[in-house]
């Protein structure tokens, strides 16, 4: 409700009106595309956990 009635600047009857669809749609408007990131492939990962490995702490 906060963004759709504060950023949007909505109204109460236009804001009920809209389905999950049109508020996310109008949300990736605002914020950019984040929907259909695909995961880290493999390789990508194992890249990662060589640059940056777990270390023992104690």
């Amino acid at each position: 409700m906060a963004f759709g009635l504060g950023v949007l600047r909505l109204t109460p009857g236009a804001f009920w009106r809209m389905t999950p669809r049109e508020l996310a749609a109008a949300a990736e408007g605002v914020f950019g595309r984040r929907r259909g990131t695909a995961p880290p492939t493999r390789a990508a990962l194992a890249d990662l956990m060589r640059l940056f490995p777990d270390e023992a702490r104690g």
